[in-house]
């Protein structure tokens, strides 16, 4: 058996790594396209995680933010992988998620005469303005193993008809928690001592339009919350064009910091009195009976609805006065009714690998 796994991002980088450390350099190859650019933070991560250096790194072109630069990106590591596809002929392509890594991978792989199988398999938003919708649609009805992390996510695969087999696995980020939480409080350095919610918005549906941004942070500053949100550049640079960043500098509400790495952002949703969120990770890893902590949706809608469905989080919205009254209300009762998680006992990588070695044979 010869797996070759895909990844680009961090959070792949994240939920592969529990199946990546039960497999070793003799059975599988990792390539890494480098998709978020950080290329040597990256590096020094997947050496945080302790995982074996790839195999195969890949340096892209770094976008411009033009219009056509997630197209030309993805024909960029397609081209790059095929040629290294060609060079190792693996029995298997697996890739998790659904970002522009995963989705070029699957090309190449599926054009290569590679089956693919494809980890956390049948999310779906319904929300076609999510590049994330485009690409794990796509992917899911290229793969011939289909990993679906709930029921709920198997039915809907079942539904649209794939072509491959589905199976109920879990989630790995649950298994990803279990492994790392020890030593997330052990590594990081953030030392906070008061009551907070842990708040992170990133994404471009809620940063890039000023009209739904200024919902946002007036959300915020108008409930009754104190706020800390680890920041991403993208949310800087978007809070500084539409002249929201010095409002929130000089709010006593809101402390920002610099975005923080996996081990912090573990620390800090252990500490904290619940989460606010648009980020679908975070959704996933508060469900962790290792953290267990509400989750207060920033989206219309969510590809995690079973975290929605257990209770554990809640759809919030982007307008204001919601944000204010959802923020308030769970402040006067932040305990969950349930602390089962819905994805998984935290043993996904095991189950994964062993339909992988039941049925690699069979492509």
């Amino acid at each position: 058996m010869k797996i070759a796994y895909v990844f680009g991002t961090r959070p792949e980088i994240i939920k592969l790594a529990p199946i990546i450390k039960k497999t070793t350099a003799k059975n599988s190859s990792l390539i890494f396209t480098g998709q978020h650019y950080d290329f040597d933070m990256s590096l020094r991560f997947i050496e945080d995680l302790g995982l074996r250096s790839p195999d195969f790194k890949m340096k892209l072109t770094k976008l411009q933010n033009n219009t056509s630069d997630k197209a030309t990106q993805t024909g960029e590591i397609i081209l790059k992988l095929a040629k290294i596809l060609n060079k190792i002929n693996p029995d298997s392509i697996v890739v998790q998620g659904d970002t522009n890594t995963v989705l070029a991978a699957a090309i190449t792989s599926i054009k290569c005469g590679i089956p693919v199988f494809h980890v956390e398999a049948g999310l779906r938003s319904y929300d076609w303005r999510m590049p994330e919708e485009h690409n794990r649609i796509a992917v899911d009805h290229i793969s011939e193993l289909l990993f679906a992390p709930t029921k709920q996510t198997a039915t809907i695969l079942k539904n649209e008809h794939v072509h491959g087999n589905i199976h109920v696995t879990g989630n790995t980020s649950i298994d990803a928690v279990s492994e790392f939480i020890k030593k997330a409080e052990k590594k990081s350095k953030l030392n906070i001592n008061h009551d907070f919610i842990l708040t992170t918005v990133h994404r471009g549906e809620n940063v890039d339009n000023k009209k739904t941004l200024k919902s946002i942070i007036s959300g915020l500053l108008n409930s009754k919350g104190s706020f800390l949100f680890p920041i991403h550049p993208r949310t800087v640079n978007r809070l500084k064009e539409f002249g929201l960043y010095e409002k929130i500098k000089n709010s006593k509400k809101i402390k920002l910091i610099p975005s923080v790495g996996y081990f912090d952002m573990l620390y800090l949703m252990k500490k904290c009195t619940f989460i606010l969120t648009d980020s679908g990770g975070i959704q996933e890893e508060a469900t962790s009976p290792l953290i267990s902590k509400k989750v207060l949706i920033v989206r219309k809608s969510t590809d995690r609805q079973e975290a929605v469905d257990a209770g554990l989080a809640e759809i919030m919205g982007t307008n204001s006065t919601k944000i204010s009254r959802s923020i308030n209300k769970t402040l006067e009762n932040p305990q969950l009714v349930s602390k089962k998680t819905p994805y998984g006992d935290g043993r996904s990588s095991d189950k994964i690998l062993k339909i992988i070695e039941k049925n690699i044979n069979n492509f």
